[in-house]
């Protein structure tokens, strides 16, 4: 079975990973986030009691 050989599909892998974690990882973890997460505490609004008709 053809599929079963790793030979030329392995190389590919590999240098594609090496590719990815040594040129492009850097490259895209040195970007800035556009909007930054604020500090602000969220402000959590008590929901008000539902006044069902029946009860």
């Amino acid at each position: 079975m053809p599929q079963l050989n790793p030979n030329p599909w392995f190389l590919i892998m590999a240098s594609s990973w090496l590719i990815f974690l040594l040129i492009m990882q850097p490259k895209l973890a040195s970007f800035n986030p556009t909007n930054p997460p604020s500090n602000k505490t969220q402000s959590t609004k008590q929901p008000l009691p539902w006044s069902w008709p029946w009860t």
